[in-house]
C-alpha cells in the first residue's frame, strides 16, 4: 500500500488564529533624540572677589603709543597730554578721586590678626609661604564724598562727574603753537641766488634792508611802505648788508670791492671805503669797528671814526670770507670760509684764539649764544650737512647734529633758549630748534630754493627768509618775551607813587 508525502500549506490570514498582526496595527515605540551640544565664543566672566579699583591702579598707566605721522615734538607732547587726560577722566568717573596711581604694599602681622579685611601676607616660617604672593596689596580707603559733591551730581545735567568737570576746566599747560604758513610774502626780483652773499638785514628801528641786483630797498616794518635806498652803476651790484647795532646807518658791501655806510633817514651816503680787491661778501658792526670779508680771502678792521679807511687786515682764511659774527658782550669775532674754517678771534687780535677744522664744506651759518658766555653755533654747506656748537671759553665742542641739507643761515633767538637754522639742498626748509636738547620743534618749508638769507626783527618773534625763487617770507617764530608787557607789581606801583 502506498503512501502520499504530507506536504503543509501556509495557513490564510482569516482562517489562522495564531498568525502575527499586520504591521500597520503594531504600536511603534518612540525614538530618542540624540542630544547635540551647542558651542559658542561669548564668555561672561565672574567678577566676584575682583577689585576692579586696584585692578586699575595696578594697570599700566603709559600713554598710547606715538603714531609714526608725527609732524614734530609739538604734536608728541600734545598727544601725550590727550592721553594723560583721558587716562585721568576715566579714572575719576569709575572710582571718584580716591583712585590712587600706585599700590600700597602692607607687611601683615604673623598671625594674620587684627580685624583687617584684606589678605594678609603669611609669615616667612609658613609652609605655604612659597605658594603664595609675595606681597599683598590693598586699595587706598575711599573718602566719604561732600554733601556738596552728591548735591551736584544729584541736580547736574552734566554726563560726568563734578570731579570731572573739575578736572576737564582745570588750567592746563599751553603748548606754543608755530604756524606752518609765512603771514607775509613779498616779491624780492632779482635777489641773487648766491650761497655767499649777504642781502638781507633787519635793523633796530624795525627797518629791512634788502639787496636787489644794484639797488638797496628799505621796507618799514611799521607801515609797511617801501622806497630805494641807494642804487649802484650797471656793472656793480650789492654783495653784503649790515646796519650798525643801534642807529640808523646801513654798511653796504659790493662786488667792486668797495664798502659803503649809508644814512637811511636822509637816504645820503656819508663814506666810501676801499681795501678789498674783490666783492665784499659779509659785514658785522662791533659798535664804531666796521669788519667785512672779501672774496680776496682777507678780513679788514675799519674803525669808521678814523679817516684810514682800514684799521688791519687779516689773512687767515685760504678761500672767500662769506661768514662774519662779533659777539659784541664779550669783544670776540668768529669768522667763516670757504676753505671749510672756522676761526675764532680776540677782538682785533692777529693771531685766532680757536681753529675750528671739522666742517667739510663752506661755513656761512655762524651765531653767538645770546643766552650763554662763550656758546657758538656754526654750519656747513651742502657736502657738510652738520650744525656744530662749540664752547669758545674751554675750545671744545658741545654739539654734533647731522640735518641732512646744507645748513645756510643759523640765528638764535633773543626771548627764549632757541635756534632757528635755514637750508638748502635738498630740503629747502626753516628748522627750530631747542637748546641745549637740540630737538626738532618745527620744520617750515614754503620756499621752492635754497633759503640763502635769515634776519629777525627787532622784537625778536618774527623772522623773515629769502630764497633763489625771489621772494621774502615772513614767520612767526617766537614768543614774545616775558619782561615786555608784563603786568606791574603791585608794590612797585606803591613805591613809585610814593616818590
Amino acid at each position: 500500500m502506498s503512501q502520499t508525502p504530507y506536504t503543509p500549506t501556509s495557513p490564510s490570514r482569516s482562517t489562522s488564529r495564531d498568525a502575527p498582526p499586520p504591521i500597520d496595527s503594531v504600536p511603534s515605540s518612540p525614538r530618542r533624540r540624540r542630544k547635540t551640544t551647542v558651542y559658542s565664543d561669548r564668555f561672561i566672566p565672574t567678577r566676584q572677589g575682583v577689585d576692579l579699583q586696584q585692578a586699575f591702579s595696578m594697570s599700566s598707566v603709559d600713554p598710547l603709543p606715538h603714531s609714526s605721522n608725527t609732524e614734530n615734538e609739538l604734536d608728541s607732547l600734545r598727544e601725550e597730554t590727550a592721553n594723560r587726560t583721558f587716562n585721568e577722566v576715566l579714572r575719576t568717573e569709575l572710582f571718584g578721586t580716591a583712585a590712587g596711581t600706585g599700590v600700597v604694599a602692607t607687611a601683615a602681622s604673623g598671625s594674620g590678626s587684627g580685624g583687617s579685611s584684606f589678605p594678609s601676607t603669611p609669615p616667612r616660617n609658613s609652609t605655604s609661604s612659597l605658594e603664595s604672593k609675595v606681597f599683598s596689596y590693598h586699595s587706598p580707603s575711599k573718602p566719604r564724598p561732600s554733601s556738596t559733591d552728591m548735591a551736584n551730581d544729584l541736580y547736574s545735567t552734566s554726563p560726568v562727574r563734578s570731579q570731572t568737570q573739575k578736572l576737564l576746566l582745570s588750567p592746563q599747560r599751553r603748548h606754543r603753537t608755530i604756524a606752518k604758513v609765512p603771514y607775509r610774502v613779498l616779491d624780492a626780483p632779482d635777489l641773487a641766488d648766491d650761497f655767499y652773499l649777504n642781502l638781507v638785514d633787519w635793523g633796530p628801528q624795525d627797518v629791512l634792508a634788502v639787496g636787489l641786483g644794484s639797488a638797496v630797498y628799505l621796507w618799514d616794518g611799521a607801515s609797511g611802505g617801501v622806497s630805494r635806498l641807494c642804487e649802484l652803476p650797471q656793472d656793480d651790484s650789492i654783495t653784503s648788508l649790515a646796519w650798525i647795532g643801534a642807529g640808523t646807518h646801513l654798511a653796504v658791501g659790493t662786488h667792486s670791492g668797495m664798502v659803503e655806510i649809508w644814512d637811511a633817514i636822509a637816504c645820503k651816503c656819508t663814506r666810501r671805503m676801499t681795501g678789498h680787491s674783490s666783492r665784499a661778501s659779509s659785514l658785522a658792526w662791533n659798535q664804531h669797528i666796521l669788519t667785512s670779508g672779501s672774496r680776496d680771502r682777507s678780513i679788514l678792521h675799519r674803525d669808521v671814526r678814523e679817516p684810514a679807511h682800514f684799521a688791519k687786515r687779516l689773512e687767515a682764511h685760504k678761500q672767500e670770507v662769506c661768514g662774519l659774527r662779533w659777539n659784541v658782550e664779550e669783544n670776540k669775532l668768529a669768522s667763516g670760509g670757504n676753505d671749510n674754517k672756522l676761526y675764532v678771534w680776540d677782538g682785533m687780535s692777529d693771531t685766532p684764539l680757536h681753529r675750528y677744522t671739522e666742517h667739510v664744506a663752506a661755513v656761512k651759518a655762524i651765531a653767538w649764544s645770546p643766552h650763554q658766555r662763550g656758546v657758538l653755533a656754526s654750519g656747513g654747506g651742502t657736502a657738510d650737512r652738520h650744525i656744530k656748537v662749540w664752547n669758545t671759553l674751554t675750545g671744545t665742542k658741545l654739539h654734533d647734529v647731522d640735518v641732512g641739507s646744507q645748513v645756510c643761515n643759523l640765528a638764535w633767538s633773543r626771548n627764549s633758549n632757541e635756534l632757528v637754522s635755514t637750508h638748502g639742498y635738498s630740503r629747502n626748509q626753516i628748522v627750530v630748534w631747542n637748546y641745549p636738547s637740540m630737538q626738532q620743534i618745527a620744520s617750515l618749508t614754503g620756499h621752492s630754493y635754497r633759503v640763502l638769507y635769515l634776519a629777525m626783527s627787532p622784537d625778536g618773534q618774527t623772522i623773515v627768509t629769502g630764497a633763489g625763487d625771489e621772494t621774502l617770507r615772513f614767520w612767526n617764530v617766537f614768543e614774545k618775551s616775558k619782561s615786555d608787557g608784563g603786568a606791574p607789581s603791585v608794590l612797585l606801583d606803591a613805591f613809585m607813587q610814593l616818590r
